[in-house]
Parts: structure tokens; sequence; C-alpha cells
């Protein structure tokens, strides 16, 4: 008897831990969404969008920031904040994800990750192949 209730006592405590585990690991994942949206979920998002080169690029030294304006998917236009370093090939860059949150109206991102165009895609486009037979 005293057994069986060491067990349930254990086993209530390990789902409860997993629950709490489950909740918070839900709360700071967001998963791709649009700035609109990120915005609103107050949670750790991915954007997927494009840079638009007319607003042009800055990096603050002093901060060591580098900031752009991107527009999301969905047409959506805002300020992002990387503290970091300008990636390499960002201006040729086909799509961009940026990793953060939101606030304030700007996003704030500790990762991106570019999409440059690929030398193959230009060789099918162009109708070149590297393979040979």
């Amino acid at each position: 008897m005293r057994r069986t209730i060491k067990l349930a006592l254990g086993g209530v405590i390990a789902a409860g831990f997993t629950a709490l585990l489950l909740v918070n690991f839900g709360k700071s994942v967001g998963g791709y969404m649009d700035f609109a949206r990120a915005e609103s979920s107050g949670a750790r998002a991915h954007v997927v969008g494009f840079w638009v080169p007319e607003r042009g690029t800055r990096f603050d030294l002093a901060r060591a920031e580098f900031s752009f304006w991107m527009r999301d998917e969905m047409g959506n236009l805002r300020r992002v904040v990387y503290a970091g370093p300008k990636p390499a090939g960002f201006e040729d860059a086909e799509r961009i994800v940026v990793e953060g949150r939101m606030q304030e109206g700007i996003f704030y991102a500790d990762r991106i990750l570019i999409k440059c165009p690929s030398k193959y895609n230009d060789q099918v486009a162009s109708g070149r192949s590297t393979t040979s037979m």
C-alpha cells in the first residue's frame, strides 16, 4: 500500500513537471509568423521576409548593432535590430529569416539567416547543367 502511494505521488510530480516544461517551452518558441502576429503574441518568433534596400542599413559601432528594414511575406514593414555585424552576403539575399522578439514596433533579432541565390538555380534557369554523362 505504501509503495503504491509513493509511485502515485512520483507520477503526479513527474506529470506536473512535464506540463510545466511544455507550457514554458510553448511560450518561448512561437514558430514562423509575420511581424503583426509576432507583436501581438509577445513570443519568440521566426519572421520570413525581404530586405528593403531603399531604406538602407546601419551599423551602430557604439552598441555593436546592425539594423535594417524588412518587409514580411504579408507586406508588414518593420525595423530589425540585430546585436552583431551585418551577415556576409546580406545584400544578395533572396529572403531573410530573423529570429527574436518584437518590442515597441521594432523586431530585435538574435539570429539572422539569409537565403542567397544558388549557382545551381542560375544554371538550371539558363538551361545549363553541372552534371555530365
